[in-house]
């Protein structure tokens, strides 16, 4: 686990950065209209954050990262495959692959290929989602502590915070390196609110995965879908107190008036 704490939340953004996250939330279309309903959320003092998908554009790079090594190593990656393993641990992931393909999937080898192109692609600049840097700046201002819950190792968590310029916005980082159970167990979420000196209930959890809201909702968080490449199913609907279409809409939902 790594507290960071006494930086400033925006200390590392780059002009390039900031350029980049401008110009996404424009494609994007996340302007916010009259039309546009907002949930009406419960009081909070902190929240975490979940990383891929959520806070960093990745979960994308990685399903071409994906489906490029299983086509070298002669398997044939699907969507119902790829998608269960968005959010999910290594071991959880590891365990899938070979049920889906037998034991001779090589999975340290398809394991190696794939951080090794991911960090090529993300060399030049790791992708934020849009509302990022707007949400960020908000909480810091009203002084509400976040953390990132993640199931990435620790490596590879913090070297993609720090190269998108996110890393000292955060007070908490957890990692899967960081717990004994993974997401969808309710650990990570449980070790992000301690260290952030809050309960669970007092926190709000942000999500894009099914494993990842099952994790937070166990926990006892006000658990908000912000959906990535993953939709949700009526299970994962019960569990959220909302489910939103992106961050500029959760800043709204949050902080209206």
């Amino acid at each position: 686990m790594h507290l960071l704490r006494g930086q400033d939340p925006h200390g590392l953004l780059t002009e390039s950065t900031l350029v980049l996250a401008a110009k996404s939330a424009y494609i994007a279309g996340m302007t916010l209209t009259a039309a546009d309903t907002l949930p009406d959320l419960k009081p909070f003092s902190g929240i975490i954050f979940d990383m891929d998908g959520t806070l960093l554009d990745t979960e994308a790079v990685f399903r071409e990262v994906v489906y490029h090594v299983s086509a070298d190593l002669g398997f044939e990656m699907t969507d119902p495959i790829h998608k269960a393993m968005v959010g999910s641990s290594h071991e959880a992931t590891t365990v899938m692959l070979v049920e889906a393909y037998g034991v001779t999937f090589p999975y340290t080898i398809f394991d190696a290929k794939c951080r090794e192109l991911m960090k090529e692609k993300m060399t030049e600049i790791v992708p934020v989602k849009p509302g990022v840097h707007e949400l960020l700046a908000e909480l810091k201002a009203r002084r509400i502590p976040a953390a990132v819950a993640t199931s990435s190792r620790s490596h590879h968590a913090l070297t993609h915070l720090g190269e998108a310029g996110l890393l000292s916005a955060f007070r908490a980082i957890v990692t899967r390196d960081d717990v004994t159970h993974p997401k969808p167990h309710p650990e990570p979420y449980l070790l992000a609110s301690s260290l952030l000196g809050l309960s669970p209930q007092a926190c709000i959890a942000v999500e894009d995965s099914h494993a990842g809201v099952r994790s937070a909702h166990a926990a006892g968080l006000q658990t908000i879908m912000v959906p990535d490449l993953i939709e949700p199913n009526s299970e994962i609907r019960a569990l959220c107190a909302a489910i939103l279409p992106s961050l500029n809409h959760l800043r709204h939902a949050a902080f209206r008036g």
